[in-house]
């Protein structure tokens, strides 16, 4: 049975890309190819196009606003970036009119999570939610950060949350999808007698399976001889890009021909200008590159991944970390925090080491490790390439998540009216 389904994020754009957009796109291609009709119903941030086709997926982008008084400019931004509660009240509209869905599948709670669940239970139609680790394992520090921008402000749309459910987005799903066994764990603990599964997220091995790495260094002015350590993940206090910085610094005398490469869209337009002062204040200045975000679709991103030596994630709160999976597909040696979802799905000397999250210096005894042993930099490539093939293959997730839908739908007390 072919069914439409309506995926919701926060936001969609293709120049502001993590992994939550990645496995949004790559499941909704994959379900599309099998025939399924999906597309993406998201809101106008960070974007002004209502409508394009991404990979061949359709996108919707509907008007939204933050409903606080006094929020100036800068911060909307901020939160159109990162973590913002939105209201669109013209999202929920064409979610209502919208014919023919079978399901509809938030990526976020808050208002966007109620416009959902609202639309679900008017229509009759079930609705799942995933977790993409922002809501009950994210630090304390990094939530404080997220509500920065609304600090000295007034809330004006409680009122809309209220009505719409907003407090119950979780409680009324019918299944609520994480993508790092840590948050399953808490979910499952938070909300007892509801169904919570395990969805992790894939990678496109073929997509990263060949990389141009000489365009790369071309392209960002890199040395032929220097010796890159890549860490692709959004400038953001989460991913602890700042560790990663010292650790270089720790590494260069006795190792004076690497080169850090920084790749990610910046979330944090504060954390970017405190790692440009660190990396002033430790003179790393010309070993490092901080690339702002390049399309997923970009052929120099895989060709980021074939001019490195090794692969780092310094995150100090990582709920999957999908970019060690697209680091194994391009056959790289990892090192990454242990920390949030990585050690449900990494095993620590065999696919990756593991450093202290935060650990400048640990991170940089793991990183000498890699880079000092050949043997070790191979085995443990090896070992992640041929994990990443075997279980994390978009059409693996995509048949287990597709699975789920048709089982929902059927069990769905509409389904008894087909």
């Amino acid at each position: 049975m072919q069914v439409k389904i309506i995926q919701v994020p926060r936001r969609f754009v293709a120049d502001e890309w993590g992994g939550t957009e990645t496995t949004i796109l790559e499941t909704s291609r994959a379900l599309r190819a099998g025939g399924d009709d999906v597309g993406i119903f998201t809101s106008l941030a960070l974007s002004d196009t209502r409508a394009e086709t991404i990979r061949g997926v359709p996108v919707r982008r509907f008007p939204y606003s933050y409903p606080f008084w006094g929020l100036d400019d800068a911060a909307r931004r901020d939160m159109d970036k990162k973590g913002g509660n939105l209201l669109s009240l013209s999202l929920l509209w064409a979610l209502l009119r919208e014919p023919g869905v079978d399901l509809l599948h938030a990526h976020s709670g808050k208002r966007l999570g109620a416009a959902v669940r609202t639309a679900a239970k008017l229509r009759g139609i079930p609705y799942v939610i995933t977790l993409h680790g922002g809501h009950f394992v994210v630090p304390p520090g990094e939530m404080s950060q997220m509500l920065a921008p609304i600090q000295r402000t007034v809330e004006w749309g409680r009122l809309f949350g209220m009505a719409m459910g907003s407090r119950r987005v979780l409680g009324d799903a019918d299944a609520v999808l994480c993508v790092g066994d840590d948050e399953r764990a808490a979910a499952r603990e938070r909300l007892p007698g509801q169904r919570v599964e395990l969805m992790p997220n894939g990678v496109d091995c073929e997509a990263f399976a060949g990389g141009d790495a000489d365009a790369f260094r071309r392209a960002y002015a890199i040395p032929p001889e220097r010796r890159i350590i890549l860490c692709v993940s959004r400038i953001d206090y989460q991913k602890s890009q700042i560790t990663l910085v010292e650790a270089l610094a720790e590494l260069l005398p006795n190792q004076p021909d690497l080169h850090l490469v920084l790749l990610g869209p910046v979330t944090v337009a504060g954390y970017r200008d405190k790692l440009d002062a660190r990396i002033a204040e430790l003179g790393v200045g010309e070993r490092v590159t901080l690339i702002p975000g390049l399309r997923s679709d970009d052929p120099l991103l895989p060709g980021a991944f074939h001019a490195a030596e090794v692969f780092a994630l310094p995150s100090l709160h990582e709920p999957f970390g999908i970019v060690i999976l697209e680091a194994w597909a391009a056959g790289l040696p990892v090192v990454a925090s242990h920390v949030g979802g990585i050690p449900s799905f990494t095993e620590d000397g065999v696919d990756v080491l593991h450093a202290q999250p935060g650990d400048a210096g640990d991170l940089a005894a793991q990183l000498r490790r890699v880079l000092d042993d050949p043997a070790l930099a191979g085995g443990l490539a090896d070992a992640g390439h041929r994990k990443a093939r075997r279980d994390y293959d978009w059409r693996a997730i995509s048949t287990r998540l597709r699975d789920l839908y048709a089982e929902l739908i059927a069990a769905h007390p509409r389904a008894a009216g087909r």
